[in-house]
Order: C-alpha cells, then structure tokens, then sequence
C-alpha cells in the first residue's frame, strides 16, 4: 500500500474510534487505536503511518516515537478530515 492510501484509512479509523474534543478536532488514544482489531488488520506499521501523517501536518501527538504499553495514554489529534 501507498503512504497516502495508509494516512486516508488512518484518518478514517481515527473519526470511527475518537471523540470529538472542545476545540471541534477528533482525538483517540494510542492504546485504544493501537489494541483496535480493525486497525490491527489494517496497518502493517501503525506507528510508520502515523509518524508520515504528523510529518504532513495531517494529525499530532506528544513525543516522536509511539510504543505499545509506554505510550497508550498518548493522545492523537487529528488536524485535517
């Protein structure tokens, strides 16, 4: 799969598995997205893609590398629909 098909199914599953904050942004976390049997099947590397969809500005989170267990409570943010 491509870089940008992978940041468009990320997208997607972050509006499906988030809530939408006060500032009107869908927000998940790590943990949550990361132990979702969908995305499981679907990301080969959840981490990769979501490292190349922050460096295009499309979503954010603390820190730059997202480890499974450490980091669940991370908060990622979606910028762009």
């Amino acid at each position: 799969m491509n870089v940008e098909h992978e940041i468009k199914l990320l997208i997607e599953e972050i509006q499906r598995l988030g809530t939408k904050g006060a500032d009107g942004n869908m927000s998940v976390k790590f943990g949550v997205l990361f132990q979702d049997e969908r995305c499981a099947n679907l990301f080969e590397a959840l981490v990769g893609t979501l490292k190349a969809a922050k460096r295009r500005n499309i979503l954010t989170y603390k820190g730059e590398l997202l480890l499974q267990g450490v980091h669940d409570d991370v908060e990622i943010v979606l910028l762009q629909n």
